[in-house]
């Protein structure tokens, strides 16, 4: 038996690797904190629960779902976006449904990217944007992100031989995983940088409802010229606590959606409509529940970003997303720095390395842990400093 040859080019999913590092430690007897995977702790709002089971009684609910997401989901998902940000997008052409964003965006390879193409993805981001061209047989160039340019991923380089291959840029604010959000400026220029070089834009937007301190993330669709190129992605999983669910959606630029479209009519066939039908009553009944969200992660980044620089470990709070990304500390990498706190902390943290190239010297944090956890956690690491 021979497998592809790109199998062969791809690492180890990151979070895989934690989980078994994570479950041959527990056979072992032993009590392990995971600040690893952002995994709400939090169960699915009662509501959105209720119409799920209401929803799975219904027998026309048993049959295949239609390919692209049912009329009722995708009038939902554009009027989230019409009451959230402003933007009118029409549901039957410039939306689609996904089985979770991480399908839609390594699926969106398969619709663009050819053998020997180039995508141009964050240099610390979400690994599928480099781990779907890998699998296309395809290639990445990972445009540099600084902390001192605030972690905004530098387009302005691309040397020309890459561009003139090039078929996507990938972009993610705020940003997971270093919480960075994005100006209104630099979307205007990843717009215009796309426009003149015939590139998709492709905007994974899974924590934009997830903020603090009175920040409110956009969506890229709201600035000028965007649908000309762009297509963003929506997630339910972590604002509704729904990450077992499995249901997001991809909109914008109407080529772009359809192209995902016929790629997805192709590899599976569709959501289940209950599914959907609770999602719709996540996006367009009381918010409340994701404003409770809000408060309750604000609460515990207050608490981990405090205890982490009195223990010397050097963070800045995030306005946004569920994740505080923290320096290691001097002579360590991010692998070391990792390990060393799940030998002898036994805590699991992410190393930065495994988000990309510039990812490393850094650790992410995740908040999805219950406070006294998390006080815990901190409380071991401070030992094992």
């Amino acid at each position: 038996m021979k497998t592809a040859a790109c199998l062969g080019r791809i690492t180890p999913y990151l979070f895989a690797r934690i989980d078994e590092r994570r479950s041959a430690l527990e056979a072992q007897g032993i009590d392990v904190i995971s600040l690893g995977i952002g995994d709400p702790d939090m169960p699915t709002p009662p509501h959105i629960v209720n119409a799920m089971a209401e929803a799975v009684r219904k027998p026309a609910n048993h049959q295949y779902p239609d390919y692209a997401g049912s009329p009722a989901y995708r009038e939902a998902c554009a009027s989230y976006l019409r009451h959230r940000f402003g933007v009118e997008v029409d549901p039957a052409s410039e939306v689609l449904a996904l089985i979770g964003s991480k399908e839609g965006i390594a699926h969106l390879h398969t619709a663009f990217v050819d053998p020997g193409d180039y995508v141009l993805a964050p240099s610390i981001g979400y690994p599928v944007y480099s781990g779907g061209a890998t699998l296309a047989n395809a290639n990445t160039y990972f445009m540099p992100m600084k902390e001192e340019n605030g972690f905004l991923a530098d387009f302005s380089n691309v040397p020309e031989d890459v561009l003139s291959r090039a078929k996507i840029m990938f972009l993610g604010y705020p940003n997971n995983p270093t919480g960075a959000c994005a100006t209104e400026e630099y979307f205007d220029r990843a717009i215009a940088f796309s426009l003149e070089h015939g590139l998709l834009l492709a905007h994974d937007n899974a924590y934009c409802d997830l903020c603090f301190d009175g920040y409110v993330a956009p969506s890229i669709l709201e600035r000028p010229h965007a649908k000309e190129c762009c297509i963003e992605f929506f997630s339910l999983s972590k604002p509704y606590n729904m990450t077992g669910w499995r249901i997001a959606f991809a909109c914008g630029n109407r080529e772009a959606v359809q192209a995902l479209g016929t790629v997805k009519n192709n590899m599976d066939s569709g959501q289940f409509t209950a599914v959907q039908e609770a999602a719709i009553v996540a996006l367009t009944q009381d918010q409340q529940c994701v404003a409770d969200m809000c408060a309750l992660y604000r609460r515990r980044r207050d608490l981990v970003v405090e205890a982490l620089r009195s223990i010397g470990l050097e963070c800045t709070a995030p306005k946004a997303t569920i994740y505080v990304w923290a320096k290691v500390p001097a002579g360590e990498t991010s692998e070391s720095f990792a390990t060393k706190l799940l030998e002898r902390a036994h805590v699991i943290v992410t190393p930065g390395s495994g988000y990309g190239p510039d990812g490393e010297g850094y650790v992410r944090i995740s908040l999805t842990t219950p406070d006294d956890r998390l006080v815990e956690a901190v409380d071991r690491i401070r030992e094992t400093m």
